[in-house]
């Protein structure tokens, strides 16, 4: 009773799951979930519109544990879905989770705790994320300086949201209804354009505005990475992202300009390694050229230039490979099975602990010289993150 009596009294927390074909990781998504020390809690997931056994799996789920609760609609994308999920929603907080990546057991409640001591000017709790494979085994490479500077900025952090989106993807925040209800819901505009990809950094931009933002700086949130085709999804991303960015600099002219052509260069180098991630060579290139174009410290990366002659030597090895493998993911696939390519993994048996205690080791400021100028810049945004609301 007296356990009872103490969720009582805890806020209730509304967690939204769209999905879309997503049997093959809704299941392990909703079991982290309901892994979670925080109970006090409700999960709505909306299958929108799937084709394979999502809403089934879902309802497996729902007989089982009575905090599940699944609502169907046609296909009307990722923003739709989440916006029939908080309209159907109790919570006074609204967890969103995309339905392939997962959240290690204490991420709920240590975001709790910190909205809480945070007060009504907090809009938004986010915390770390982890790179994780379709085996959900750690990959990726960890630097303590991005993640104790670029990764916990908080309080006033509109700038630093323009400049890039350091909470890194639509899983990792908790945000106070009231920011939905006083701001309205994901964007559905950029669905119909044609440009799919940035309604989480077009929402954390709209609560940037009129709410400051905390930070969890542990590692809760395991960010999935899947081997498929993504070169179109780069495009309709680029889209996505130009018309967001547009429509804040209309409604911000007093942020400096070189701002957005900094987020933007940056924005075409991520971009870049996408498509060269699955294959795209002459995208790829298309990317570079297009971060250089606004910006040439990107030729300052070793990298680059790297990659630039790896696209080059595809492009003219494709007429050979082609006649053997008829696709990227297949000559993928044959690399990997004589271990011609490696995952980037940072080691196999690395766990969620041994990542979080390299954050805390001493470390040396970035002293290469595109890191520098990167070092430097941020600096900058902070500085405006500073003075903007004085």
């Amino acid at each position: 009773m007296f356990v009872n009596k103490m969720k009582a009294n805890l806020p209730f927390v509304s967690v939204i799951i769209p999905a879309y074909n997503a049997e093959a990781f809704i299941g392990r998504t909703l079991e982290s979930v309901l892994s979670q020390t925080y109970e006090n809690i409700e999960v709505l997931v909306v299958d929108d519109g799937s084709l394979d056994r999502t809403a089934e799996i879902v309802a497996s789920f729902a007989q089982k544990d009575s905090r599940v609760i699944l609502f169907k609609q046609q296909n009307a994308g990722v923003a739709a879905a989440r916006n029939l999920a908080i309209e159907k929603s109790r919570g006074e907080y609204i967890a969103p989770l995309d339905a392939d990546d997962i959240w290690y057991p204490s991420k709920l409640d240590k975001q709790v705790q910190c909205i809480l001591k945070g007060g009504s000017s907090v809009g938004l709790v986010y915390a770390w994320s982890l790179f994780i494979d379709e085996d959900d085994v750690i990959i990726g490479q960890y630097t303590p300086y991005d993640y104790l500077n670029i990764h916990s900025v908080q309080g006033e952090v509109y700038p630093a949201m323009l400049f890039t989106n350091f909470i890194g993807n639509a899983s990792a925040p908790l945000i106070r209804r009231s920011c939905f209800d006083k701001l309205g819901g994901y964007n559905c505009k950029l669905k119909q354009k044609n440009a799919q990809g940035c309604e989480d950094w077009d929402i954390y931009l709209k609560i940037a505005e009129c709410y400051q933002f905390r930070v969890v700086p542990e590692f809760l949130i395991g960010y999935r990475q899947v081997s498929i085709s993504m070169s179109n999804s780069c495009k309709t991303m680029a889209k996505s992202y130009n018309l967001v960015m547009a429509d804040f600099q209309k409604r911000h002219p007093e942020i400096p300009a070189y701002i957005y052509t900094w987020s933007a260069s940056t924005f075409y180098v991520y971009l870049s390694w996408k498509s060269r991630a699955c294959g795209d060579y002459w995208t790829t290139l298309g990317w570079i050229y297009n971060a250089v174009k606004l910006d040439y410290s990107p030729l300052l990366l070793r990298p680059i230039y790297q990659c630039i002659i790896e696209c080059i030597l595809k492009i003219v090895a494709k007429p050979i490979t082609s006649l053997i493998w008829s696709d990227h993911h297949s000559w993928l696939q044959f690399l990997e099975k004589f271990q011609l390519v490696r995952k980037v993994s940072v080691n196999g048996n690395i766990t969620v602990t041994d990542i979080q205690k390299q954050m805390y080791k001493p470390y040396q400021y970035p002293t290469k010289p595109y890191a520098r100028i990167m070092g430097q810049r941020w600096l900058q945004v902070l500085q405006m993150c500073r003075t903007i609301y004085e």
